[in-house]
């Protein structure tokens, strides 16, 4: 399973056999949880990973807000691919977008954003995305980085 990109990253993720509706194809909610399963795999993979000792503050990210249009229906279980970027930068949040793509990178199943909002582990309050994590956001900009708050 290989996707040539020219920006953002590929994750492969597994739709399972009990995500499927009775019509057997992927219940619309499943979607973003293919989703969120992808990016924390990927982030898991670059060692970004949570921890009761709160040793990195820069993996509390809140979804705020998630838009996604599907394309085709996804008719069975399987591997599929989760193409994901960053389109925005801000302070304390980023706008990422995604495409949910067939293993062969044939078919697109679903496209659409995610604004994130990364917030202080103790607070629950938004507070700057520093350092290395920064960094690692800026490598999977599509675009010239525009500023959001």
């Amino acid at each position: 399973m290989t996707l040539s990109v020219e920006f953002g990253a590929v994750q492969p993720v597994e739709v399972y056999f009990d995500q499927l509706d009775a019509l057997r194809t992927l219940h619309h909610a499943q979607y973003v949880l293919l989703v969120d399963r992808a990016v924390a795999s990927y982030w898991e993979e670059k060692g970004y990973h949570h921890d009761a000792e709160l040793t990195q503050p820069d993996t509390f990210f809140l979804v705020r807000e998630i838009s996604i249009t599907y394309d085709q229906p996804i008719l069975d279980y399987g591997p599929v691919l989760v193409h994901h970027w960053i389109d925005r930068i801000g302070t304390t949040s980023y706008v990422q977008g995604f495409r949910v793509v067939a293993a062969d990178g044939g078919t697109e199943y679903a496209h659409g954003t995610r604004v994130l909002i990364k917030v202080d582990p103790k607070t629950m309050r938004p507070s700057p995305i520093t350092g290395p994590a920064l960094e690692d956001l800026r490598g999977l900009l599509r675009a010239v980085p525009a500023e959001v708050g």
